[in-house]
């Protein structure tokens, strides 16, 4: 977010920005804030990929595109991200120096010009930045020279399918650098956890994660941090998290009317695929039904998708939306697989729930020692109250397990030269 700073958002883009469908993302230009990485390196930990969801003490939550459509007022219910990848990328530090500020009495061109470099820089930093930090792809050259048709993509989706693959990937002990819009993974910790808000935010305004600007987290030591905050995660209850935080009247004040347009809002509670070019991730939004005001059943065991997720975005000969065609048409009949449940005035998850999550879930990651053995707590009465719940009927995808290495083996020897 930083490298955006360097390129000032002209009133003369703003026209260009809501017709891509990114003006309310630009507007958090003005408002940013700082992360907090202890903060975020504790949830991470609590990342599962195979769910997809957080792993806490009362159960599982997790990022949908209901937040990522409060968070940063992106479209979701659009067209899917995909095409080819070529392989070049440019540097930062290049378009501020040429395109960093328009020049006054500038023609329409020029300012559309202007506007295309704005808006690959956003897309690159705020929504896509990779590792490096300092580089832009030029896969959003085909995409900003048809300006007009920016606005007919799910922004929304793709965004939250690279959060997820960046989580999934920072899972694995070798790698150690985290990617992707961690601002919305920020601000969502600190609207559905009010324990771990920092104080005197109280102000909403539009896209709501612009409640934290100005924030600035302490500059301490990182690992004592991440400690005291996997300490104070493992110690957390089903009644410090707020399941629905955008029902309040204070948040629907605020909401863009777009975002509250039923075709969005039913897309929420989609079973689908999200799609950012060759990654393929899944709303695996039955096993956090209470967000959505339901009651959490006891889930389905998760979709084995190993293959999908060994697709590291390479491949630019490859047209995905062919190659990975199967997934795309989930997408394109996303309005299928809405799931239908009983929306009650007390969601959470039930007992049936909650006997199966202290058996088989990952609750705690700090020593016994430190906690108490909190073990032995027993089931809130109030999951008694809610009923069972139910599993909403849904067509299952068939598992995609990675079967790469077996694979190679089966070829070998196939060959006449192989063979001799």
């Amino acid at each position: 977010m930083r490298r955006q700073q360097g390129m000032r958002l002209d009133d003369r883009y703003v026209l260009y920005l809501q017709m891509a469908g990114l003006y309310h993302l630009a507007r958090l230009n003005d408002r940013w804030f700082r992360l907090d990485e202890a903060l975020i390196s504790a949830f991470v930990e609590r990342w599962r990929p195979e769910t997809h969801t957080f792993h806490m003490p009362f159960g599982e939550c997790t990022i949908t595109l209901q937040d990522v459509a409060y968070q940063l007022g992106l479209p979701v219910d659009k067209c899917y991200m995909s095409s080819q990848v070529q392989k070049y990328a440019v540097n930062c530090s290049w378009f501020q120096e040429t395109f960093g500020e328009c020049p006054e009495g500038a023609d329409e061109e020029i300012v559309r010009r202007y506007a295309r470099a704005y808006i690959m820089m956003l897309l690159g930093t705020q929504l896509f930045g990779d590792k490096s930090g300092n580089r832009i792809h030029i896969r959003w050259l085909p995409y900003v020279v048809r300006l007009e048709e920016m606005g007919t993509y799910s922004w929304g989706s793709a965004a939250l399918a690279w959060l997820y693959r960046c989580m999934c990937r920072v899972a694995n002990r070798n790698v150690i650098k985290l990617a992707g819009p961690l601002q919305l993974l920020q601000s969502w910790i600190f609207w559905r956890f009010p324990r771990f808000r920092p104080p005197g935010y109280e102000t909403f305004s539009w896209p709501l994660a612009s409640r934290w600007s100005g924030y600035n987290p302490s500059g301490s030591e990182k690992g004592p941090r991440v400690q005291m905050w996997r300490f104070r995660i493992d110690r957390l209850q089903d009644r410090e998290f707020i399941w629905m935080p955008y029902s309040s009247p204070d948040v629907l004040q605020v909401v863009h009317p777009e975002v509250l347009e039923p075709r969005h809002m039913a897309l929420w509670r989609s079973m689908t695929a999200l799609i950012y070019f060759a990654v393929i991730e899944w709303h695996q939004i039955d096993r956090v039904l209470p967000q959505f005001g339901g009651v959490q059943p006891r889930p389905h065991p998760a979709l084995d998708i190993d293959f999908l997720m060994s697709n590291n975005g390479r491949g630019g000969d490859r047209w995905f939306p062919f190659y990975l065609q199967k997934w795309h048409l989930l997408w394109d009949s996303r309005a299928e697989s809405v799931l239908r449940f009983d929306v009650v005035a007390d969601p959470g998850p039930s007992h049936e729930f909650l006997e199966w999550w202290s058996q088989h879930g990952k609750r705690f990651l700090s020593p016994e020692t430190h906690l108490g053995d909190p073990r032995a707590v027993l089931i809130p009465v109030e999951a008694s109250q809610r009923g069972p719940g139910q599993v909403p009927d849904m067509d299952r995808s068939e598992d995609m397990p990675d079967r790469r290495r077996f694979e190679r083996r089966m070829g070998v020897g196939t060959r006449r030269s192989q063979r001799e």
